[in-house]
């Protein structure tokens, strides 16, 4: 045995510790998100919808806000039925497309996505940007200011009608997938 571990020095201690902190992720992986930040530097970004991004295998959902479904449709001015969540989706794509994507861990939701507060090249705060576009509605005072804005100025679901987005999920009981 002394052999082995003049060997091995202290690699069989190291392996355990750090086989240690893997089993205290799996345990308590929900925990301590808090303030985690999700840089985007050299992943790809893919946006699954109007709120959620995937960054490399984090699946991130921006936090304070619902943006409508990307299957929803609305009604504009005239009352004719249009893409409202594909176009949610394609602005918030363009948004990140910005470049400089960093995001904050808040928590994680009962679906196992990370909640979060992202911004883009310049501070931009991605979420506002949503809220003020028209595209999503607070949740919450954090995004209030902006959603009067978009609503006073009529821009993207406000300039016609629309079902909010919990209502249009619940009513279509559309669920977001279990994140693993």
């Amino acid at each position: 045995m002394p052999r082995l571990l003049r060997r091995w020095g202290m690699a069989i201690p190291i392996f355990v510790l750090v086989l240690l902190l893997a089993v205290a992720g799996i345990v308590f992986g929900g925990r301590g998100q808090e303030g985690r930040l999700i840089d985007a530097g050299g992943s790809r970004v893919f946006v699954a919808d109007g709120d959620t991004l995937h960054i490399g295998a984090e699946t991130v959902r921006l936090a304070r806000l619902d943006a409508v479904e990307r299957t929803q449709f609305c009604l504009d001015a005239q009352g004719t039925s249009w893409s409202c969540g594909q176009t949610a989706l394609a602005t918030l794509g363009r948004i990140v497309a910005r470049g400089a994507l960093h995001c904050t861990a808040i928590e994680r939701d009962h679906y196992g996505r990370t909640l979060a507060h992202c911004t883009v090249a310049g501070g931009g705060d991605v979420g506002a940007a949503m809220v003020e576009a028209g595209w999503a509605v607070a949740d919450g005072p954090r995004y209030a200011a902006e959603q009067q804005a978009a609503r006073a100025a009529k821009r993207g679901i406000w300039a016609g009608r629309f079902e909010i987005p919990r209502i249009w999920r619940d009513r279509h009981r559309i669920e977001p997938k279990m994140v693993r």
